[in-house]
């Protein structure tokens, strides 16, 4: 990894309860993501993957330690601060699609555009753009509902991309999908990360989604274990991917 770090994670601590009744779900984890780097977090139920998202994503707070995001530590700032951050620094793509049912598939995408304040035109313009890129050109004016799953969650990809933010936090992006599906959605993501234009952080258990991005990280009981960096070749990092799983037992399912 190298460039401008988009978030730095230094020696992260979260514990949870209280009078001796204390978990610690990470354990002093520390991070670097840099510009158009496509990270995947893979980790056991329990491994603390999701609470690091939530830490991450300004959900959550760490009981120790610290995170910048695009230079700033977020531990640090105000709940009003942190809503800009998340408005104007953060693109969340979320298993469940999070779409509006009243509202069209094109004003779902543009809608935090215009909540910035951008023109109809602008708008228009961007979400074009996005849904030719992932295939959804035919879809803009249908709702939700007429939609198959994997064009709900490519169109919440675009939602998550329309303002041009720092990093893009990918929760189980492909956890209710199905297979052809879930291709189509990573090939587009994985397409949009080459050309420069997103940052992106995926929390999955899954190695054929894990297997297209750049570097895995394996958490597991709340520490990183190891990390792998994909070559040339996305099927031979898929295999490393399963094999690693199968050297530590199955852990990372």
């Amino acid at each position: 990894m190298n460039g401008k770090k988009v978030v730095e994670i230094k020696n992260l601590v979260k514990n949870y309860g209280v009078n001796g009744f204390c978990t610690t779900v990470l354990k002093g984890i520390s991070l670097e993501i840099c510009k158009n780097d496509f990270v995947a977090i893979m980790g056991p139920s329990g491994s603390g993957k999701t609470t690091l998202l939530n830490i991450l994503s300004t959900i959550d707070q760490p009981t120790q330690g610290a995170v910048f995001l695009d230079g700033v530590d977020i531990t640090k700032i105000s709940n009003k601060e942190l809503s800009k951050m998340r408005r104007d620094k953060i693109g969340f793509i979320f298993q469940d699609y999070n779409l509006l049912d009243t509202m069209t598939l094109q004003d779902n995408i543009a809608l935090p555009l215009s909540l910035n304040g951008a023109s109809g035109e602008e708008c228009i313009r961007k979400t074009q753009e996005l849904c030719q890129m992932f295939g959804l050109s035919g879809h803009l004016r249908k709702y939700p509902y007429q939609l198959s799953g994997g064009q709900k969650q490519r169109g919440a990809a675009c939602r998550a991309l329309i303002a041009n933010p720092e990093i893009i936090f990918a929760d189980e992006p492909t956890g209710a999908l199905d297979s052809r599906s879930s291709k189509e959605l990573l090939e587009s993501l994985k397409m949009v990360n080459d050309s420069g234009r997103a940052t992106i952080l995926m929390v999955t258990h899954d190695a054929f989604s894990a297997s297209y991005a750049k570097d895995v990280y394996i958490l597991s009981d709340g520490q990183m274990q190891c990390r792998l960096s994909k070559g040339s070749d996305r099927r031979e990092f898929y295999d490393k991917i399963i094999h690693m799983q199968a050297a530590m037992g199955g852990d990372c399912l």
